[in-house]
């Protein structure tokens, strides 16, 4: 962290949230922002060259997401701190997340005295989670461990999601229909489910499963 105002840039595709940000924290003592971006490789760039304390970084953008965006500027400018300020907040998200090295994950309900003290707090090099991300957090450390699913779960598993009858299942995978229900249990069970339309919404939280 530099002496003085900390140096934050934000990092948003969605230009009125980014302005919001900024006006946001314009008025913050101690805190100066010196730079937006609104895809992941021009936020690389404003990097390389203010050397910000801290970046806000949305995660779904053009170009370069901000997972993506926080593995580079983890690897290439360590000094600086990502601080995630999104909308999402499923289990898959937070996890991609943290893995990348954030340092912190907010939601974009957060206040301007919540945000500004986030932003103190991890140029300190302090996790900052948003309460309902730490929630999210404890509950999935204290569930059992994961089972893996197997190949052809996995394919029965993207056939539901695609909206495939047991039947058109089968045809796809050339396997009875039988076979699919046998599958169809298996993968409730272990994603603690009782029907198809959870086990696709599970199974996506716990990033089971990516949909374009």
């Amino acid at each position: 962290m530099t002496g003085g105002a900390l140096r934050v840039i934000v990092v948003d595709d969605h230009t009125v949230m980014r302005a919001g940000v900024v006006a946001l924290l314009a008025s913050e003592a101690g805190i100066e922002i010196v730079g937006e971006a609104g895809d992941g490789r021009a936020a690389l760039g404003l990097v390389e060259r203010h050397e910000p304390d801290v970046a806000l970084v949305d995660l779904r953008m053009p170009v370069l997401d901000g997972v993506a965006t926080t593995t580079e500027i983890v690897r290439r400018f360590p000094r600086t701190r990502v601080l995630i300020l999104t909308t999402y907040d499923t289990d898959a998200e937070i996890e991609r997340a943290v893995e990348a090295g954030a340092i912190g994950y907010l939601l974009k309900d957060t206040t301007r005295e919540q945000l500004a003290d986030a932003i103190h707090a991890a140029a300190r090099g302090e996790t900052v989670l948003a309460p309902r991300v730490a929630e999210r957090l404890v509950a999935r450390m204290r569930q059992p461990a994961q089972i893996p699913l197997t190949a052809r779960e996995s394919d029965v598993l993207n056939a539901v999601a695609d909206g495939l009858t047991n039947a058109e299942i089968g045809r796809r995978l050339v396997i009875a229909e039988a076979t699919v229900k046998t599958h169809l249990l298996r993968l409730f069970a272990k994603l603690d489910v009782n029907d198809r339309t959870r086990a696709v919404v599970v199974a996506m939280e716990r990033g089971l499963l990516r949909r374009p």
